[in-house]
């Protein structure tokens, strides 16, 4: 459970905070942990496309809503940078990416199925019997990825995996020309799963990764916005592209100039069957930010984030990872000269399935740890190694 009392305490920027954060909350809901505002604003993000490349939607929602508190740009990439208290000293930047894997129509047959090709990376076993959305210029046409049923198949189908190029979209259309009527090659797709949540503060959506992220660069923004002791200039990036190489961080990131950054973005929770702790970390839903520690990291920066967490009371769980990290944090840490750069992650079940779960508090952490972590920025800080 969260000290509510401790957050609001932490520092006078948080005393805006109120509008979203409860001073008491017992059985947590996503909506008594947000407020009904942000979780509107949550919920929007869920249940808008936007596979890599195809960014706009969701760009659109989060442009819409952080410029009642931020001066909001964006660049030809397709990233939006949403800017607090321009003028500060050092420049702290904030990064979340808004894609989500998803598919490409590839080709229409003479029948008027359709075949798609991966954007970012799925387990294929799980791509059969799924319902999706082509989202197309005049909007959403829905289907189905069908698969023969069990009962037709021989036994060593029935033992084998699917695979992509053998699967298909049935739209319900009667021939290549009526699918070609509504369908174009290139349309994005997506699953068709949204928002849910369970008991204890569990929620479940297509696409945490990383609207998750976003929505906490957003709220974070939000609360220093309203900071009396805010010094620095803060930097929200909403990036796109993570999912297939990162790109959207490399740019941004080039642009700004930071003096130091931090990303958030999933990772893997290591609290249920099958997942081994001893390879891949102790990293519980429920435990708080997961603040990374390896050669990605800035040593000083690690070093400040677990001081401001324990400071302020904030749950942390401390990863290492012995390389370059599969986030923003990897490009953004090498750009230019270099910027000293954190990486504070969400834990997540079930990474890139259409049942992505997390819990509500988890998120709160990380909005406090990255408020208080920006309030202890100050001009002159060195962070050389």
């Amino acid at each position: 459970m969260i000290n509510r009392r401790s957050f609001l305490a932490s520092s006078a920027a948080l005393a805006g905070a109120a509008a979203f954060l409860p001073h008491e909350v017992s059985a947590v809901s996503a909506e008594a942990a947000f407020g009904k505002k942000p979780l509107a604003f949550l919920k929007e993000l869920l249940s808008n496309p936007s596979p890599s490349g195809y960014e706009m939607p969701v760009q659109k929602i989060w442009s819409d809503y952080t410029k009642k508190f931020a001066k909001v740009s964006s660049d030809t990439m397709g990233n939006t940078i949403s800017l607090v208290n321009g003028k500060g000293a050092p420049r702290y930047m904030l990064a979340g990416h808004c894609d989500e894997i998803g598919f490409m129509v590839k080709y229409i047959d003479g029948d008027g199925y359709i075949y798609f090709a991966a954007m970012g990376g799925f387990d294929q076993s799980i791509i059969p019997g799924r319902r999706v959305n082509i989202h197309t210029k005049n909007g959403p046409i829905p289907g189905v990825i069908g698969k023969g049923p069990i009962h037709l198949m021989s036994q060593s189908a029935r033992n084998s995996g699917s695979k992509i190029t053998d699967l298909c979209i049935d739209i319900g259309a009667s021939s290549k020309t009526d699918a070609e009527s509504v369908v174009a090659l290139g349309d994005p797709v997506t699953y068709t799963y949204e928002f849910m949540e369970m008991r204890n503060g569990i929620a479940v959506a297509r696409g945490f990764d990383d609207r998750a992220g976003i929505f906490i660069v957003a709220e974070a923004l939000r609360v220093l916005a309203e900071s009396k002791t805010l010094e620095a200039s803060v930097y929200g990036v909403s990036t796109v592209q993570e999912e297939i190489g990162l790109r959207g961080a490399v740019t941004s990131a080039f642009g700004i100039e930071p003096d130091v950054a931090l990303a958030t973005d999933v990772t893997h929770a290591t609290d249920y069957p099958g997942m081994s702790k001893s390879q891949s970390g102790d990293i519980r839903l429920g435990g708080g930010a997961v603040i990374t520690r390896g050669p990605n990291i800035n040593h000083k920066v690690f070093d400040l984030l677990v001081e401001t967490a324990e400071k302020n009371d904030i749950k942390y769980q401390v990863l290492p990872i012995p390389g370059g990290t599969g986030t923003d944090a990897r490009v953004i840490q090498l750009s230019r000269a270099g910027v000293p750069t954190g990486l504070i992650s969400i834990p997540l079940r079930y990474m890139h399935t259409p049942v992505e779960t997390l819990d509500v508090e988890d998120i709160m952490s990380i909005i406090k740890l990255m408020v208080a972590f920006g309030e202890a920025l100050k001009p002159g800080m060195d962070f050389t190694i």
